[in-house]
């Protein structure tokens, strides 16, 4: 979503999105081709770098090393960072208390899992960018069921639409009860 929004404020904007385990493995796909100077490089053409599950970082030296460096080059830069951690970073064990203390310098924010309607929302709007119809009493009971986060409910949405496909099931509450009843707990 911010990358989204940093796109339509500026839709030249260069937006580099990753999950922590992409820049872990780059970097170290980097270190084995002896090509550093160029994955530093491209972090000096973007204009936003947004990195995601930032905790996976703990205990990772050389990569806290490299993710501090190229921090440090993005805020000099003025450069946009966004990251994400499913807790404040100061709470992260195995995370260096320097690197902590650059993330200190921006702005914190818990985010609360979605209401029960924004759920619902997020699973029938997902369904539609799949191009798959679901009934709004099974976007219902995803919704009730799985409270934590969206990556949950996409990927209920998934198992439950890959499901149908493979089967030629229609999906209805019953198909849905059955497929995520693990999930669904």
């Amino acid at each position: 979503a911010a990358g989204n929004a940093l796109r339509q404020a500026n839709p030249a904007a260069k937006v580099m999105y990753l999950r922590s385990e992409q820049f872990f493995s780059a970097m170290i796909r980097a270190l084995q081709d002896k090509a550093m100077d160029q994955f530093k490089r491209q972090f000096q053409q973007i204009d936003a770098l947004l990195i995601d599950d930032i905790q996976f970082f703990a205990g990772k030296d050389r990569t806290q090393e490299e993710f501090f460096h190229t921090f440090n080059a993005l805020f000099d830069g003025r450069q946009q960072i966004i990251l994400t951690c499913d807790r404040y970073p100061r709470e992260v064990e195995g995370l260096e208390p320097r690197l902590k203390s650059r993330l200190a310098w921006g702005l914190s924010v818990a985010i609360d899992p979605p209401d029960f309607e924004t759920r619902a929302a997020i699973v029938l709007a997902k369904a539609r960018e799949r191009g798959a119809e679901i009934p709004d009493d099974v976007a219902f009971l995803i919704a009730k069921k799985m409270r934590s986060n969206v990556r949950d409910l996409e990927g209920a949405l998934n198992t439950l639409v890959a499901r149908a496909n493979f089967t030629g099931r229609a999906i209805t509450v019953e198909f849905a009860q059955e497929t995520l009843r693990d999930l669904l707990r």
